[in-house]
């Protein structure tokens, strides 16, 4: 089955063929019509010129037909040094008739010769503009074609995305259910046991997994919330699920205090960890990864920084494509499904700042501010 860039290619394709195609035919045809005036405009001057040496004994009403026949071709009739004495079917009069086609000589006496110049017809010089006006409209069909597979292509993307995010919600419910139960029984058999808090933790944690999933799909409520806090916590619970070998630093590029943010708390953690954990990957395990916050006129930035092996500039545009992936395990959707949530839920913006092989990637997250709230340190 075909994919949408491959019917984008085939489109594409298709619509140059019929652009050669329709410019060699009307070219053609152009060249034929105007092979046509010519023999019409040297009759035409023929008959003139007959008319001009008729005698009164000489029928004349052949000669007449013939030159009201033109009432399509615009012709001028000048004398030796380009003077106009006569023009037919002209509507914007040209001022030196010896740039258009021609001449054609009419002998009025053998002292006297006058010239014929002779223009397009307004139906040839439509035919020669037709073939840009045809590749117009099919530029136009073009950019629908693109638009509509990309709508569909998104469309298609987006209820895979739900659906597979529901499902996942709800398949981690059942088994959440039962641990809670096992939590419990385990407290009340063991309440002294210091396991049981983390064991009560951990299920915790994966009820905020399942919560995530379930909100894919559907409009998040977005509320004012401090974005130095929200920053503090997802660091905190990545540091004690990476090695010690990983240095996570937090700084706020600004002597201000960090206006609050519009977010959902929840799935902006879920960007927040993707990220970590991403640059975590990149420097297999061992590194410093800086977050710095700082904000200007109505926007939050916050950039996460590694010192990972980088990103080749070949593929940094296909870093947020579904299933693509540099490691070895892994489907490739986490920060797809990162970008989806800052672009499409919180209307912000996810892109790679900038990247060097070697040296490592910058992420950037651009939030809106929220309106009458407060500032968080």
């Amino acid at each position: 089955m075909l994919n949408g860039k491959k019917i984008g290619q085939w489109v594409l394709v298709v619509a140059l063929c019929i652009v050669v195609a329709s410019a060699l035919y009307t070219n053609y045809l152009a060249k034929q019509l105007a092979t046509e005036e010519k023999k019409r405009v040297e009759m035409w001057a023929e008959a003139t010129n007959q008319l001009i040496l008729a005698d009164e004994n000489t029928n004349i009403d052949f000669l007449t037909h013939i030159i009201e026949q033109n009432n399509t071709i615009p012709v001028y009739i000048t004398d030796s040094n380009g003077t106009i004495l006569q023009s037919r079917n002209v509507k914007r009069p040209v001022d030196d008739p010896r740039t258009l086609q021609g001449p054609i000589e009419v002998k009025i006496s053998n002292e006297i010769t006058q010239y014929i110049y002779y223009d397009d017809s307004l139906l040839l010089k439509q035919l020669s503009y037709f073939p840009y006006i045809q590749l117009t409209i099919i530029c136009l069909f073009i950019i629908v074609a693109f638009v509509s597979l990309y709508v569909a292509q998104r469309s298609e993307q987006n209820r895979v995305w739900v659906g597979l995010s529901k499902e996942t919600a709800h398949q981690l419910g059942t088994p959440i259910s039962s641990l809670n139960a096992w939590k419990e029984l385990l407290e009340a058999k063991y309440p002294d046991d210091e396991l049981i808090p983390q064991m009560g933790a951990d299920v915790a944690r994966l009820q905020t997994i399942a919560e995530r999933f379930s909100k894919v799909g559907s409009e998040p409520k977005l509320s004012p919330a401090p974005v130095i806090s929200i920053l503090e916590q997802a660091i905190a619970y990545m540091r004690t699920r990476v090695s010690n070998k990983v240095e996570i630093e937090l700084t706020v590029a600004s002597d201000e205090e960090i206006p609050w943010a519009e977010m959902n708390v929840n799935l902006f953690g879920w960007v927040l960890e993707n990220l970590i954990k991403n640059a975590v990957d990149a420097m297999e395990g061992k590194g410093k990864i800086s977050i710095s916050v700082s904000h200007k006129d109505s926007e939050i930035l916050i950039d996460v920084k590694d010192t990972g092996k980088g990103i080749d500039r070949r593929k940094i545009n296909r870093v947020f494509q579904p299933g693509f992936t540099t490691k070895k395990r892994g489907w490739g959707l986490g920060l797809s499904l990162a970008k989806r949530i800052i672009e499409d839920y919180h209307r912000g913006k996810l892109f790679v700042k900038e990247s060097e092989i070697g040296k490592g990637t910058t992420f950037r997250i651009v939030l809106k501010k929220a309106e009458n709230s407060g500032a968080g340190a």
